[in-house]
């Protein structure tokens, strides 16, 4: 099926984005984390098409070359969510699905809550809801034992710590070698680690601070996760008000739409039903 590779220009910058799928097909607007581009939805799309569904990827601010821009405040939620509002406005997309994995559920979350009349409904994967998130932070060491790689990467010198030996680091956390191959380019990795830096110092609460989410809405959440805990993903219920479904993918690790794309799109489609 043919595939779009659009750049769009929004805030003095250039963003990569790819829409493909039927044409009359409901939309889903995908959501990548850190730190891998659009690509980790590669193997879910075209799974997604079978079922009928219009996608549209984005690699986001930090990501498409031209969407790099300078200073930590560039970075901030406001930006993240004005970015992929800014684009589906500019494809004349009025309504869809949010799917978002790792920092893209943080942004998807956002969405999905700030702007209900825009949004269908939405698939959080791995990030639960923020305030879920506070939740499991402050009730037990767990998830804080798991979140603390997050002092590594709002470092002033993360990236050189990050790039160390070819990123062996997140080579050994799951990362592949092709998706490593473009944060290795100098300057690459600095505006994905500006995501951390923007949100996650100062006063994280009110940075991140979200309203529930009154659209229907799937956690999916995957039992070998080590850095994103079950307490955060469950307790997510707590803040979706619309029709909720909360389902767990059983040995996969953090790298759900790379290693589970069969299930991660069988949510996501089954999400796409209850317009």
């Amino acid at each position: 099926m043919e595939t779009e590779h659009l750049t769009i220009d929004h805030d003095g910058l250039s963003f990569d984005v790819r829409l493909s799928g039927p044409a009359r097909g409901p939309v889903a607007v995908l959501l990548h984390g850190f730190p891998v581009d659009s690509r980790c939805w590669d193997e879910v799309i075209p799974r997604l098409h079978e079922s009928g569904m219009r996608t549209v990827t984005i690699d986001q601010r930090g990501y498409s070359p031209g969407a790099r821009p300078e200073g930590v405040d560039a970075y901030t939620l406001d930006k993240l969510t004005g970015d992929v509002l800014a684009i589906l406005g500019h494809l004349n997309i009025a309504y869809s699905m949010v799917v978002g994995h790792d920092w893209g559920g943080i942004v998807a979350w956002h969405l999905a809550a700030n702007n209900p009349g825009r949004f269908t409904s939405l698939v959080a994967i791995s990030t639960g809801h923020p305030s879920a998130m506070r939740d499991a932070l402050a009730g037990s060491d767990d998830q804080r034992e798991r979140s603390s790689y997050i002092k590594l990467f709002v470092a002033p010198d993360a990236e050189d710590t990050i790039a160390a030996d070819g990123g062996a680091r997140l080579r050994a956390s799951g990362v592949t070698d092709a998706e490593l191959e473009p944060l290795l380019e100098p300057g690459a990795l600095t505006g994905p680690l500006n995501w951390y830096r923007a949100n996650f110092t100062g006063d994280i609460a009110t940075k991140l601070a979200c309203p529930p989410v009154e659209i229907p809405t799937t956690m999916v959440w995957s039992d070998a996760d080590s850095a994103l805990g079950r307490d955060q993903a469950e307790l997510s219920g707590r803040y979706a008000y619309g029709d909720y479904r909360f389902s767990v993918v059983t040995g996969v690790d953090h790298w759900v739409p790379q290693n589970a794309p069969a299930a991660v799109a069988s949510e996501i489609a089954l999400r796409s039903s209850l317009f």
